[in-house]
């Protein structure tokens, strides 16, 4: 699981985006889901990850049109 850049997503066939999303949202629902206090470090990581979620998704509506 990577955080990627809007260029490095939209080089990805729609394959590849949508095993990313899947790992991603996986990934972050976990996360999110701990009952555990998040570490420092931690909480920037689910941030980025929920970023990363957003540009695939905007990426996929762009296709769409």
């Amino acid at each position: 699981m990577a955080i990627f850049k809007i260029d490095e997503i939209r080089n990805m066939n729609a394959e590849e985006i949508a095993e990313e999303l899947h790992k991603l949202e996986s990934d972050s629902s976990e996360k999110e889901a701990s009952l555990l206090p998040v570490a420092p470090g931690e909480a920037g990581r689910i941030r980025d990850i929920r970023r990363t979620v957003a540009r695939i998704k905007t990426v996929q509506t762009e296709r769409r049109k």
